[in-house]
C-alpha cells in the first residue's frame, strides 16, 4: 500500500456519503444564492433618491420659469410644481422636505430691479441637512439671477445712454448686446468656466465599497466551505480508528508523513473540485439568475494559485483537528466552533473592509483572512497575481504549521 492507495480509498468512501457531498457542493451554493440576493436587494433599496422640493408658482412669468429650469438643472433636488394647498398637504405628510413659493409680480419686479422675496417653507420633520442643502441651492440660483438681472439692467442703461451719441460711435445696438449677454448666461449654466469637484481620500480597504457587495459572497463562502471540508479528513481518520483499519495503515510500509499526506490528498482534490464548482456557479449561474457574476477572467492564473494554496491549507488543517481532538464529539464540536468562528473573523460572511475598520489587525490571525483578501484583490479590486504573493506565502505558512501540529499531536498508537 502506498500514499495514493490511501488517498484513493478515502475518495471512494467520501463519494458514497451523500451528506458530505451535500455539505461540500450544494450547501455553499444555497448560501451564496441567498446572501447574493439579499445584498442585491439591499443595494437596490438603498439607491440614492433626491429630496423633493415642491414649487408653488404664483407668478407664471418668464423669470419664474427660468428659476424652475435652473432648479431642475442643478440636479440636487427633485422639483415638483404644485398648488399651495397641495404643497401644504405634502409637507404635513412628510413627502417633501419643503416648498418654495414664487410670489406674484416676481418677473415684473425682477425686470424693474425691484426687491423680491422668495418664501422657502421647510417641514418640521425634514432632515435638517437636506433642508439646509436645499436652501443653499435656492439662494445660489437666486443670487445668479439677481446678478444677471443687474447686468442686463446696466447694459440697457448703457444702450440708452449711447442712443444719443453720433451714429459713427454706436458700434453695437442695444438689442444685439442684450442677446449676446443672454447667450453667455445660458452657456455659463451648461458649461461653467470654473467647476468644483469633491473627493474624499480613500483607504485601501475602502476601495471595495464602490463594487457590488454581492460579488464578495462567492469567494467568501468558497473559503468558508473549503475549510469546512477539513472536518471530513478528521472524521475519516476517527472512523478508521474506530473500526480498526487505521492499525493496518500504520503497519503498512509508510512513514508517518507519507501516511498523513495520503489522508490529506482526498481533501485536497475535493477542495479543488469544490472551488471549481462554486466559481463556475458564481460566474455562469449567477449571470443566468440576473445577479452580479464573478469576474474570474480578471486574473485566472492568480485564482488558480490561490485555490491550490487554499485547498492545501484546508487539508493540513484537517490533520491538525485530527491531532488535537480525541473523540468524535470533539471533532464535531471543535470543527464547528473553529471553522465557523474563523470564517466569521476572516471575512467569509462580513466584507474585509468592514472587519479591518472595526477589528484592525485581529482578523489576520486566521488563514481565512488571507484567502479572502487574495480573492478580493484578484476578483474585485482587479489586481494582478504579483499583488497576492504575500497572501499565498501566509497560506503556505499556515499549511506547514497545521501539518506540523497534526504530526506532533497525532496519536498513531490508538
Amino acid at each position: 500500500m502506498n500514499t495514493l492507495s490511501v488517498a484513493f480509498k478515502d475518495l471512494q468512501i467520501m463519494l458514497k456519503d451523500r451528506g458530505t457531498l451535500f455539505q461540500l457542493f450544494i450547501l455553499p451554493l444555497l448560501f451564496i444564492l441567498v446572501f447574493s440576493g439579499a445584498l442585491s436587494a439591499i443595494g437596490e433599496s438603498e439607491a440614492v433618491t433626491l429630496p423633493t422640493l415642491a414649487v408653488v408658482d404664483l407668478d407664471g412669468g418668464s423669470a419664474a420659469e427660468d428659476l424652475l429650469y435652473k432648479l431642475g438643472l442643478d440636479g440636487s433636488l427633485t422639483i415638483q410644481p404644485t398648488s399651495a394647498s397641495e404643497a401644504k398637504s405634502l409637507l404635513d405628510e412628510n413627502k417633501i422636505i419643503g416648498y418654495l413659493s414664487i410670489p406674484r409680480e416676481f418677473t415684473a419686479n425682477l425686470q424693474n430691479s425691484e426687491p423680491v422675496e422668495l418664501a422657502f417653507i421647510a417641514g418640521s420633520g425634514s432632515d435638517p441637512q437636506k433642508v439646509e442643502a436645499a436652501r443653499l441651492v435656492i439662494e445660489s440660483i437666486a443670487a445668479d439671477m439677481t446678478l444677471e438681472s443687474q447686468i442686463i439692467a446696466s447694459l440697457q442703461q448703457m444702450g440708452e445712454m449711447q442712443a444719443n451719441a453720433p451714429a459713427e460711435y454706436q458700434v453695437f445696438d442695444t438689442e444685439r448686446v442684450l442677446a449676446q449677454a443672454h447667450s453667455q448666461f445660458e452657456i455659463g449654466q451648461t458649461r461653467p468656466l470654473i467647476q468644483v469637484t469633491q473627493s474624499v481620500p480613500q483607504q485601501d480597504s475602502e476601495e471595495i465599497s464602490t463594487i457590488d457587495l454581492s460579488q464578495s459572497t462567492v469567494p467568501g463562502f468558497t473559503v468558508l466551505f473549503v475549510f469546512m471540508a477539513a472536518q471530513t479528513t478528521a472524521r475519516s481518520i476517527f472512523e478508521e480508528k474506530k473500526v480498526g483499519t487505521f492499525r493496518r495503515l500504520v503497519a503498512a510500509p509508510l512513514n508517518k508523513a507519507e501516511l498523513m499526506i495520503g489522508k490529506i490528498l482526498p481533501n485536497f482534490i475535493t477542495a479543488l473540485v469544490q472551488i471549481l464548482v462554486i466559481f463556475a456557479f458564481g460566474s455562469i449561474g449567477m449571470r443566468l439568475l440576473g445577479l452580479t457574476p464573478l469576474p474570474i477572467e480578471k486574473s485566472p492564473l492568480g485564482v488558480v494559485l490561490v485555490a491550490i494554496f487554499l485547498a492545501l491549507c484546508s487539508s493540513a488543517f484537517g490533520i491538525a483537528i485530527a491531532g488535537i481532538a480525541r473523540t468524535e464529539n470533539q471533532i464535531g464540536g471543535l470543527s464547528t466552533l473553529l471553522l465557523w468562528g474563523m470564517g466569521l473573523l476572516g471575512g467569509s460572511m462580513i466584507p474585509l473592509f468592514i472587519l479591518d475598520r472595526f477589528l484592525g489587525p485581529i482578523p489576520m490571525i486566521v488563514p481565512h483572512y488571507w484567502a479572502n483578501r487574495a480573492f478580493d484583490d484578484l476578483l474585485i479590486r482587479g489586481l494582478g497575481t504579483a499583488n497576492v504573493a504575500l497572501d499565498l506565502g501566509v497560506l503556505l505558512a499556515f499549511s506547514l504549521l497545521f501539518f506540523v501540529v497534526g504530526l506532533w499531536r497525532f496519536d498513531f498508537e490508538h
